[in-house]
């Protein structure tokens, strides 16, 4: 059973940087793909970036320029670097796994972590 263990959330000022991560292990297929995702509150889940074997694949949406997607084959870990925070990417932070290649629907991701709170004051 594929496990997700996410890390790096926690409270920043407004401007700040984190680094989330996200470590997949235990039946892991040979191609996969790995999104980050957020959810604040009262909204919906939303989609940020994937990344899949083949590079990255980045989902239109206003958090580009700011937060950027990349991993270390070597740790086997998948990052979210965030940079420019605001208050209103205040939020639950998950990760999340499907076979294959990236897609850009949820219900698409078969497996998903447990999240991390990132909160951004001003």
């Amino acid at each position: 059973q594929v496990q997700l263990v996410e890390s790096g959330g926690g409270l920043v000022q407004s401007g700040g940087s984190l680094r989330l991560s996200c470590a997949p292990s235990g039946g892991l297929k040979e191609t996969y793909a790995i999104g980050w995702f957020r959810q604040a509150p009262g909204e919906e889940r939303r989609a940020i970036a994937c990344i899949n074997r083949d590079g990255v694949t980045e989902f239109p949406n206003p958090l580009k320029g700011r937060f950027f997607i990349s991993k270390d084959n070597t740790k086997n870990t998948v990052y979210l670097q965030m940079n420019g925070l605001k208050p209103e990417d205040t939020a639950v932070y998950y990760c999340a796994l499907r076979g294959g290649v990236c897609a850009r629907t949820i219900p698409a991701y078969t497996d998903w972590g447990q999240g991390t709170q990132v909160t951004v004051s001003s």
